[in-house]
């Protein structure tokens, strides 16, 4: 029917049912009912009075709070949430006059939400009402009667949360003071509210069973029964005293009723917890009304003693206790024997059940309330008790928790101590306490260790001081002789227990150290329990020895005292002999039980060798050291073992018992086997000194015991123990700062490092011990002093220098690295922990070469890299500490000024590569870094300035740069030179080691890159130089044509590490950085004209900020090379007016030189070099300036033809005059490139003439190319040829027309015939040299010769007379000179020079045409053999393919196909790549020129080889996935993009930033060619191929290629002039499709050929249109050739009609089909049926027939099967 969400029926505006019943009564009967709610019972409803009329209610509470109230009298829970939240909201937001109106209906609201089920619904109940109350404030009062009860009962609410929120606002409410004040205003309603829930209330009544589950019935019940009774005991808390009276009527019937006495035995714990709580209260506030009920309060509490619950505990205890103290005669209603005290007892044996902390501290006041007649008889009870108390300790639980543990101890003892008191006197039970209890107690924590963590000694210790103090003041008392008694006989049990713990020869572990512990403790003078920390530090120092004379007592205790500040000091030590501080009592017992002990354990050790006796030994006499026990000790052993000892000694031993023993026995086992932890051993000894009377005679053992009786490990640990605690130190201080141990030490230290570099024989830890020794006296520091004298720390590090120093010099040894392990440890140890010293000359030194060694690469070290880890942590520590020292740190500290010394030697010496550089710039970070915390500033910028070298150093290693540099520049004409500087170059045996300059750039750029993220300022243009010196050297990286494979490496590390111009000058402030490379550039020029340009290339600078530096023209005259190559380089950059000025300036000049003037850089040369370069920029349109330069040049050859370099030899040229010809040669070509206006003829004859015979130097010149202007004179000589040629080549009859008369004729027949005549021997001379790289300078001219060689026209290539060059046995039908020129041409392909493959690429691609001709000739010699025909195209085009296809096979072999390889520019495999796939394009060129006839056997040929597959194959590895040109890529816009298939190739030798997409291109061009002219033998190898590649060609191919094909296709038939007799063809582009017509005498066939949207890979389909007088079987017959010719034959469609209607001719004509393959011309060979069967005349195709034979093994007549002869 309707659902909750249906929007109501249009028009129905009536709300629903309970609203108009609602609004219906009030009509009637002018009222509203009222609102009935839960009251204090089910009785008396809590009827709140309804206001009476609806208009009332309205103007009195506000619509929005009346929708809020109406929302939270529904079930839903999130609802109510909601509504009171909002509820909350709107009383804070609203006025006071609106939320008053609320009032009324609040309470019976409240009462009944405060007790929702769900507890948010609570919380948020009670926050709202804070709020409201807020608001109201005193308003309130009239309706807190009603509130109060259920208040305080949210109050007591079990939920926290909801609790809080409620006092929180009662406290808004009321503050403290008023709060008694109010609960007595409510007490009767309270009460009431309260009663009725804990004596009515039923789940069933305070919940609908109807609607409510059980589960959440009975749990409502449960909290409200909790909160009324918690409730209670609030309202008797907070109740005045006066108050009280009048409620007693109302509590004495809530006690009367049974069910309230049944809450005490309630299963729900928190009712039970909640009941005792209120017990508590009740007896606390009403006592009176609780005596009365004491037949049911003392059952009801006590008998419930043995309640474990976590919950009730607490409160449980309390009220017994309350119990116990209220009422006298509880006793009398309970069996206490058989049913209080068995309950407590198992509670107590079983530990508490987890409760210990709780129960057991409320043991004592529970025994002390116990009355006389309850406990009678004595003895039984107080022993069944503590045994009781005892028993609980063995429990698990206890033992595993030190708090339970502790708790039951502490209980255990303060019982006993409590009946012992009460019970004084009684011999019976004195005995039982301590013979029964208290040594059981004892004995049982001995054995166990866990139990000891629980201060059971302490306790212990604590009581026997109060019975020895009760003993002391009460001396004559009954009491103190009772007490003496009981201390004698404890002392009596406790001896006999500890002697029998130790009394075995396999004594535990557990026990002995147990006993040790317990003795430790009883000798304290005050127990630890309760004393803190301070009070034992007082008694640290205590008098050594009693007989000690006075002056030895001072000076030990002034030393203690000293060292108490010390940093060293850990715990307190024990004190020693507290004679004075220990009661009589305990020390005579005390002493005799010791020695006894010792004594036991000595003969253990003695017979038995008992370590664990030994142990407990040492411990005793550490805590006991004195010399009668020693005494005791040694008995009666005579005192002769000591020989051969000083008189000192000697006295002493007769002396001192401790000493002897500490010779006789001590040293023996000092020195016996030796033990993994002999610390107690030398504890015994400390104990033995701690005997002596003074320091000295302390010294003078110690001395003595080190020159021979004591081994290193025990030395080590006599000193740790020392540096372990204070008081052992005060004993040995003369001894350490002594230079006994000081050189047995040294000596120790030269041992060590001298050993360890020879062998490594001994065991690791021999070493390990001895160097840990070392590391302990370098390292300790007691109150900013060495353990040992100075000057012995200053020889030990001296000792381990040297010992690094030659570790450096030593070669690869794995010994060496253990030692060079231990002296990092010992470094960093002493470095780490030398505070306030300072550090010593030797610890620099040490510095430096652990700092060396870092910055050096493991080439060189051989250190494996946890050592160099260790290392850099060490120095660090070393430097850290260097910087924190005050003073003026670089002039006092040598280790600064030595490491920048040492680094600027590094990069200067030119020794290192990649890897070395950048361990040193890490290790140069690293101890920057150190230094910038330094608290001196200008430390970093001194060190820098230290590093940095002077102005001559960085010149010299600027000549020092290799010059290959130049090479670039002057090819391209950016600078110009008139001088030979081409002295250094790369050594071969130097191919790893960097340039000295790119090195310290490096350092020094990183260097301040440190400093000025820190902002750190650098004087005197620092920044500014070393930055000019980093673009130097990127600079000459830059410019090197092929940069070896490490300079790149060095380039990559520097970006790594953000070592660039950009970072620096972002960081620091670089404004005279321009200003210094302008003047460096005008005074040297080279590369630092060239820095200029690249900065305002990469826009780093402006050319406006240039500007500024060459407002003056007149400032670079008179030329230098410096001002000559900064106006070079800027040219590109400068404005046209700046450039017509410099041009102006340089005219004048070129007029009148005398031939010296000519050629020096302030003459001819230098003013034509910045003319070339202004013009090169096409900055020159002023054509008669040109035409005038040209005659000036003319006149030069007229006044000086000898500076002319035309037809001579070089080798006698000075390079000045190289310089000026080279400028010349230079012009011209420019000059032909830009200029405009027409030349006359004399002019035309001077520019070719010049360049015929400038090519005729060059020509003659050969073997000195690898002069650098020699080549560069060869460069430019090929491109003034190059420029002649393009010039002619691109002639237009218009530009023709312009030219003197026979100036073309001239050019054909004489200049470009003389240009290729020089040029063609000399590439085929050029390409033999060795060094192949396109890049190579030595390759330069190459490219101007091979663009040049493009331009030769076929006719002349044909003519030109070459050395013969023919291979033997080569199947050829070509003339000789014709395959001279190809086995001379072709192999150039596989050139590594790319100008080589594109020029002879050119040039065979000419002759490519010419050449079918001859195999049609000799065709008739192919026809009818019996098997299949071929034919090979060239022969040494396909033996240069099948070289080419193995070098393909390793570049590409292993790449799947359709996989895109991308290969790099220039490099070895792009020569290969390139060279493949031209050598493709010939042969396809090639294959398109011949006939159909000779295609059929070129491709047969094709297929046996599979050259074909392999080329399809490489071409999906080449071709890339997405061929659309880079910029067409952006304007997606057109609706056909550019692609590689629709752009032909422009393959050109100059134009370089196209190369990345040279083979790309190339690749889908030789696709393109390959399914145009060969479509069927792809689509057999389509067919062929796996279904992977098979996907990848068709998605490919539709995508790209099919459309440009279709549409050539169909544009070749409709543009075609082909005329066929008899049939007409037309073609439709939009639909694809072919249509032809043929038509004889009164037959018409009419085809339609449609082509496929993959064309070509997929067949065509022929159908059939028109067709008249043709029977159907003939008619299928001739589409199916049709279609056989169009899917097998490699040509076009309208060569495929062709080849049908020639066989449709031939079929009229009366020639019969052969019945082999039902066609009359053959569709592979276009042959006719010639082979006639003699039997059966028939006629077949020779292949035809060949296949038959071969198929069917037979050689029958396929017609008549007789055989075929």
């Amino acid at each position: 029917m309707g659902g909750k969400n249906k929007q109501r029926t249009k028009g129905n505006l009536r709300p629903s049912n309970s609203g108009r019943a609602a609004e219906l009564l009030a009509k009637e009967q002018g009222t509203v009912p009222g609102f009935i709610g839960f009251g204090t019972s089910q009785s008396d409803l809590g009827y709140v009075p309804a206001i009476q009329g609806a208009e009332e209610i309205d103007s009195l509470v506000d619509s929005d709070f009346r929708m809020v109230l109406r929302k939270l009298s529904k079930k839903d829970v999130t609802t109510k949430l909601k509504a009171m939240q909002e509820f909350g909201t709107m009383c804070t937001e609203r006025d006071t006059e609106i939320v008053k109106g609320v009032l009324p209906y609040w309470p019976r609201i409240f009462c009944k939400i405060s007790l929702d089920h769900d507890r948010r619904v609570r919380e948020a109940t009670q926050q709202a009402f804070e709020k409201l109350i807020l608001k109201v404030k005193k308003h309130l009062a009239p309706y807190l009667k009603s509130l109060m009860g259920y208040w305080l009962m949210a109050q007591c609410d079990t939920y926290t949360p909801a609790a809080s929120a409620a006092k929180d606002a009662f406290e808004a409410a009321f503050p403290p003071s008023k709060q008694p004040e109010a609960i007595a205003f409510c007490k009767d309603e309270i009460t009431s509210v309260l009663q009725d829930h804990l004596i009515k209330e039923t789940p069933d009544t305070l919940s609908d069973p109807q609607t409510v589950p059980e589960e959440e019935r009975e749990a409502k019940f449960y909290r409200v029964v909790t909160c009324s009774l918690l409730a209670l005991k609030k309202l008797l808390c907070l109740l005045p005293d006066n108050e009280l009276d009048s409620l007693e009527e109302k509590f004495k019937s809530l006690l009367s009723q049974n069910k309230f006495w049944k809450y005490g035995k309630h299963s729900i714990p928190q009712i039970r917890s909640a009941y005792f709580e209120l017990v508590s209260a009740l007896c606390q506030r009403i006592p009176q009304l609780m005596k009365e009920e004491a037949s049911k309060v003392s059952p009801s509490v006590l008998l419930s003693i043995d309640d474990s619950d976590p919950i009730v505990c607490p409160a449980l205890w309390e009220a017994v206790l309350y119990t116990l103290t209220t009422i006298e005669d509880c006793w009398l209603h309970v069996n206490a024997k058989k049913s209080v005290f068995p309950k407590l007892s198992a509670v107590v044996r079983e530990g508490g059940r987890g409760l210990a902390t709780v129960i057991y501290p409320y043991l004592l006041p529970f025994i002390s309330k116990l009355p006389q007649t309850i406990t009678d008889p004595k003895l039984d009870f107080f022993k069944n008790f503590l045994t009781s108390v005892v028993a609980g300790l063995s429990t698990e639980r206890i033992k595993t928790s030190f708090s339970e543990c502790s708790a039951v101890i502490s209980a255990f003892f303060e019982c006993l101590r409590f009946i012992m008191q009460q019970n004084l006197g009684e011999e019976e039970i004195e005995e039982m306490l301590v013979n029964d209890q208290l040594i059981p107690f004892i004995d049982a924590v001995l054995k166990d260790a866990r139990l000891q963590d629980g201060q059971l000694f302490n306790h212990l210790a604590e009581t026997l001081s109060s019975w020895e103090a009760k003993a002391d003041v009460e001396k004559d008392d009954k009491k103190a002789h009772s007490l003496d008694k009981v201390l004698l006989n404890f002392w009596e049990r406790l001896s006999e227990i500890c002697v029998e713990k130790i009394n075995e020869p396999e004594a535990d572990v557990k026990s002995v150290s147990g006993v040790s512990n317990l003795l430790q403790v009883l000798q304290k003078p005050k127990s630890s329990l309760k004393s803190n920390k301070k009070k034992v530090g007082k008694v640290r120092f205590a008098d050594e020895l009693p007989e000690s004379n006075k002056e030895n007592e001072k000076c030990v205790s002034s030393e203690g005292e000293n060292s108490e500040s010390s940093e060293l000091m850990t715990e307190p030590s024990l004190t020693h002999n507290c004679s004075e501080l220990i009661s009589p009592l305990r020390k005579k017992p005390l002493e005799d039980l010791v020695c006894k002990l010792a004594m036991m354990s000595f003969n253990y050790v003695n017979e038995q060798k008992s370590e664990q006796h030994l142990r407990f030994l040492s411990t005793l006499l550490s805590s006991f050291s004195s010399t009668q026990v020693f005494k005791m000790l040694l008995g009666d052993e005579k005192q002769s073992t000591v020989k051969a000892k000083p008189l000192e000694i000697a006295r002493l031993t007769q002396k001192n018992p401790a000493v002897q023993f500490l010779y006789q026995k001590l040293i023996g086992w000092l020195n016996e086997d030796p033990r993994k932890d002999a610390g107690f051993l030398v504890d015994i000894l400390y104990s033995a000194l701690r005997c002596c009377d003074n320091n000295m005679e302390r010294k003078y053992i110690l001395d003595d015991l080190i020159e021979g009786d004591l081994k290193w490990n025990s030395i080590l640990q006599v000193i740790e123990k020392a540096c372990s605690s204070s008081d052992k130190h005060a004993l040995v201080t003369p001894w350490l700062k002594g230079e006994i141990l000081g050189e047995k030490l040294t000596a120790l230290a030269d041992h060590l490092c001298s050993k360890d570099l020879e062998s490594s024989g001994s065991s690791e830890s021999y070493f390990s011990e001895r160097w840990a020794l070392l590391s302990l006296v370098l390292s300790q520091h007691v109150k900013n002093d060495y353990l040992i004298e100075e000057v012995y720390v200053e020889r030990i590090i001296v000792k381990l220098h040297e010992t690094l120093s030659k570790g450096k010099e030593l070669s690869e040894a794995e010994n060496n690295d253990l030692s060079v392990s231990f002296i990092c440890d010992v470094a960093y140890n002493y470095f780490s922990s030398a505070k306030g010293c300072l550090l010593m000359p030797s610890s620099e030194d040490l510095l430096l070469t652990l700092f060396q060694l870092c910055a050096q690469s493991k080439e060189k070290t051989h250190l494996p890299d946890f050592l160099v880890c260790k290392l850099k942590n060490t120095w660090l520590s070393g430097v850290n500490l260097l910087i924190h020292q005050t003073g003026n740190t670089y002039k006092q500290s040598t280790f600064l000024r030595l490491s920048a010394l040492w680094l600027k030697n590094q990069v200067q010496s030119s020794s290192l590569d990649i890897k070395s550089l950048q361990v040193l710039l890490s290790a140069v970070d690293d101890l920057l870094n150190a230094l910038l915390e330094s608290e001196d500033t200008n430390l970093l910028g001194v060190y820098i300035g230290s590093v940095m070298p002077s102005n001559s150093e960085w010149e010299k290693m600027r000549q020092s740069l290799p010059m290959q540099w130049l090479h670039r520049p002057l090819l391209e004409g950016r600078l110009s030179l008139n001088y030979e500087c081409f002295k250094t170059d790369f050594k071969e045996q130097d191919t790893k080691k960097l340039p000295s300059h790119l090195c310290t750039s490096a350092l020094l750029s990183k260097m301040v890159l440190v400093a000025l993220k820190k902002e750190i300022v650098l004087e005197n243009n620092e920044l500014e130089k070393i930055i000019a010196e980093l673009l130097y050297s990127l600079q000459w990286y830059e410019e090197l044509d092929n940069p070896p494979v490490f300079l790149t490496g060095f380039c990559e590390m520097l970006q790594k590490m953000n070592i660039t111009y950009d970072n620096l000058c972002g960081l620091g402030n670089t404004s005279g950085l321009l200003q210094l490379l302008f003047n460096r550039s005008m005074e040297n020029g080279t590369l630092w004209s060239l820095i200029i340009a690249k900065l305002i290339l990469s826009r780093s600078v402006s050319s406006d900020e240039v500007k500024r530096h060459y407002r003056r023209k007149e400032g670079f005259f008179p030329l230098t090379e410096g001002n000559m190559h900064t106006i070079q380089s800027l040219c590109p950059f400068l404005s046209k007016e700046d450039k017509k000025e410099f041009i102006a300036q340089c005219i004048p000049p070129l007029l009148a030189w005398t031939k010296e003037d000519l050629c020096s850089t302030n003459g001819g040369f230098g003013h034509l070099a910045i003319f070339n370069s202004c013009l090169q920029t096409r900055s020159i349109d002023d054509g008669e300036l040109l035409h005038g330069i040209l005659k000036i040049l003319i006149s030069w050859k007229k006044d000086h033809e000898d500076v002319f370099l035309f037809s001579c030899n070089l080798s006698e040229v000075s390079p000045e005059i190289l310089g000026v010809n080279i400028e010349i040669i230079r012009f011209l070509s420019l000059f032909l490139k830009y200029c405009s206006s027409p030349l006359a003829e004399s002019e035309w004859d001077f520019i070719m003439c010049s360049m015929l015979a400038w090519l005729e130097t060059t020509n003659e010149n050969q073997a000195l190319y690898s002069v650098p202007l020699v080549q560069l004179f060869a460069c430019v000589s090929c491109d003034l040829a190059c420029e002649l040629s393009a010039f002619f080549d691109s002639a237009t009859p218009d530009t023709i027309g312009n030219l003197p008369v026979n100036l073309i004729s001239e050019w054909k027949d004489f200049f470009s015939q003389g240009i290729h005549s020089l040029l063609l021997p000399l590439l085929v001379t050029a390409t033999e040299s060795e060094d192949k790289s396109e890049t190579s300078f030595q390759n330069a001219m190459l490219k101007p010769m091979c663009e040049t060689l493009t331009y030769i026209p076929k006719d002349q290539l044909l003519s030109q007379k070459l050395p013969s060059r023919l291979v033997a046995g080569q199947k050829t039908n070509l003339p000789e000179y014709l395959q001279t020129l190809l086995n001379t041409l072709a192999p150039l392909l596989l050139n590594r020079a790319r100008p080589v493959q594109i020029a002879v690429y050119h040039m065979l691609y000419k002759l490519m045409p010419e050449l079918p001709q001859y195999d049609q000739d000799n065709l008739k010699s192919y026809g009818d053999e019996e098997e299949e025909p071929a034919l090979s195209p060239p022969a040494v085009l396909m033996s240069l393919l099948s070289t080419q296809e193995d070098l393909l096979e390793n570049v590409l072999g292993c790449i799947p196909v359709g996989q895109i390889v991308t290969i790099k520019p220039l490099s070895e495999d792009f020569c290969y790549v390139l060279g493949y796939l031209l050598t493709w394009k010939l042969i396809l060129t090639f294959f398109k020129a011949a006939s159909s006839q000779l295609r059929a056997l070129y491709s047969m040929y094709l297929r046996k080889t599979k050259s074909l597959n392999k080329l399809l194959y490489h071409l999906f590895r080449l071709m890339p996935e997405n061929p659309t040109y880079a910029e067409t890529a952006v304007e997606l816009s057109n609706k056909d993009p550019k692609t590689f298939f629709t752009e032909e190739l422009q393959l050109s030798i100059r134009e370089t930033s196209t190369l990345p997409y040279h083979i790309p291109h190339l690749a889908c061009s030789v696709y393109h060619m390959t399914l145009k002219d060969l479509p069927a033998m792809v689509r057999l190898w389509w067919n062929s191929s796996e279904k992977r590649v098979f996907n990848i060609v068709d998605r490919f191919t539709s995508k790209y290629v099919s459309n440009v094909l279709s549409f050539q296709e169909i544009s070749s038939v409709q543009t075609s002039t082909q005329l066929f007799n008899g049939m007409t063809v037309k073609a439709r582009a939009t639909t694809r499709e072919v249509m032809a017509t043929y038509t004889i005498e009164d037959i018409v066939i009419e085809l339609i050929i449609q082509l496929p949207s993959n064309y070509p890979l997929g067949s065509i389909t022929v159908e059939s249109g028109k067709r008249v007088g043709v029977a159907v079987q003939q008619w299928r017959n001739w589409m199916l050739q049709l279609s056989t010719y169009l899917t097998h034959q490699n040509g076009s469609i309208m060569e495929g009609l062709a080849l049908w209607k020639n066989n449709v001719d031939k079929r009229f004509e009366g020639v019969e089909d052969c019945m082999i393959c039902f066609s009359v011309i053959h569709g592979f060979n276009y042959s006719l049926p010639k082979k006639a069967c003699r039997t059966c005349k028939k006629k077949f195709h020779s292949a035809c027939l060949y296949k038959w034979f071969t198929s069917s093994n037979k050689s029958t007549c396929p017609l008549c099967r007789e055989t075929f002869f």
